[in-house]
C-alpha cells in the first residue's frame, strides 16, 4: 500500500514514543522502520535529505517531519479520537513548551552520570564516545542546563504538572490534546533513565496515575520494514506522481519553484535543500531528487524552522 504510514525511528527516542503512543491512541497500523542511533545514516538522508532528527513519517514519495508535523497528518488520516479538540486551543501551545523547554529541562538531568550508566550499560566505550560526539554536534551554540539547575527546574515543572492533574480530571486540560502526548514523552525519558533518575516522579501520586494511563493506549499495530524497503515504496510512489496535494500561499514572501533550503532554529540546524512546492501557516513543503527514493516531498512545521532563499 502507498499510502501507509511508515515510522522511522528507534527505540530510546524520546520523540519517537510520542508519535508511537500517537498510533496507538488513535489505534492506527504502520510499518516500522528502525534508524542508526547516530550518524552516518545513508538511507535517512536519501529521504530526508539531510534532516537529522528522530522520527519521522514517510507516506509513500512524502515525508513528514517533527512531530507537531506529525501529528497534523494523523489527526487528519483519523480524525477520531481528537489530538486537537477545538474547545482546547491553548493544547498545541502547550505543547510546544513541552516539546522544547520540559525536554530541554529533562534531557540534561536524565543524561546525568546515573542516568548516562544506566542507559550505556553494556556498551562499548567507543560507542558510548561516538554517541556523546553525535549529540554534541547536533547542539553546538546551545547552552544547555546543568544537572543541578536541571534538578531543580524539572521537579518545579512536575510540581506544576501534579497540582494541573489533581484539580483537572484526568487529563492535562480535563480532555486528552496533544499536551498530554508531549508531556508524556518527556517523563517517559526520565522513567526510563533508571532508578536514580526515575526516582523524582516518586513525590507525584497524581502523575503517576496520568502517565500509567498514557502508557495504556500502547502503540498500535507495528509492522517490521527494511529501510531498503521504505526507499522503494518512495521510489515507486515517485515515479508514479503520486504526492499529497500542496500550494504555495500568497503573501508570504516565497514564490512555487523557488529555490530554499529548511532548517530548525533550536538544534540539529542541518539545512534540507530542495524546491520550494507548498507553503501555508502551518507547513514549507520541498521537492528534492534522490537516485533511490526519486523524487520526494519534504514536509516541516513552520512553528520551529526558518525557510530561506537560495541561489537557484
Amino acid at each position: 500500500m502507498n499510502d501507509e504510514l511508515i515510522l522511522h525511528h528507534y527505540d530510546g527516542s524520546p520523540f519517537s514514543e510520542k508519535v508511537r503512543l500517537m498510533l496507538g491512541f488513535k489505534g492506527l497500523a504502520w510499518r516500522s522502520v528502525k534508524v542508526p542511533v547516530i550518524l552516518p545514516k545513508p538511507d535517512v538522508v536519501a529521504l530526508t535529505g539531510g534532516y537529522r532528527k528522530t522520527p519521522f513519517v514517510q507516506v509513500g514519495a512524502d515525508v513528514y517531519c517533527d512531530t507537531a508535523l506529525i501529528a497534523r497528518l494523523l489527526e487528519n488520516r483519523a480524525p477520531a479520537p481528537r489530538l486537537f479538540p477545538p474547545h482546547l486551543p491553548l493544547a498545541p501551545v502547550f505543547a510546544q513548551w513541552a516539546d522544547s523547554t520540559m525536554f530541554w529541562t529533562a534531557a540534561p538531568y536524565t543524561l546525568q552520570p546515573a542516568g548516562a550508566a544506566h542507559r550505556f550499560a553494556g556498551a562499548p566505550p567507543e560507542v558510548v564516545k561516538a554517541f556523546v560526539a553525535d549529540r554534541a554536534a547536533m547542539t553546538t551554540g546551545m547552552t544547555r542546563q546543568t544537572v543541578a539547575d536541571a534538578t531543580v527546574n524539572l521537579r518545579a515543572q512536575l510540581g506544576a504538572l501534579e497540582a494541573q492533574l489533581e484539580g483537572g480530571g484526568p487529563y492535562l486540560f480535563g480532555d486528552v490534546s496533544i499536551a498530554d502526548f508531549s508531556v508524556a514523552h518527556c517523563v517517559w525519558f526520565v522513567a526510563s533513565g533508571g532508578p536514580v533518575v526515575g526516582e523524582i516522579l516518586a513525590g507525584f501520586p497524581a502523575l503517576q496515575r496520568w502517565f500509567a494511563g498514557m502508557q495504556a493506549f500502547g502503540h498500535g499495530q507495528p509492522e517490521k520494514l527494511g529501510s531498503a524497503e521504505a526507499l522503494a515504496i518512495a521510489a515507486a510512489a515517485s515515479a508514479a506522481g503520486r504526492h499529497a496535494p500542496c500550494a504555495v500561499q500568497a503573501g508570504l514572501g516565497f514564490e512555487a519553484g523557488e529555490a530554499v533550503t529548511v532548517a530548525a532554529i533550536d538544534y540539529a540546524r542541518d539545512a534540507v535543500a530542495g524546491t520550494l512546492v507548498g507553503l501555508n501557516a502551518n507547513e514549507a513543503v520541498i521537492r528534492r531528487t534522490d537516485e533511490r527514493a526519486g523524487t520526494v516531498h519534504v514536509h516541516f512545521p513552520r512553528h520551529g524552522f526558518q525557510v530561506k532563499k537560495e541561489a537557484a
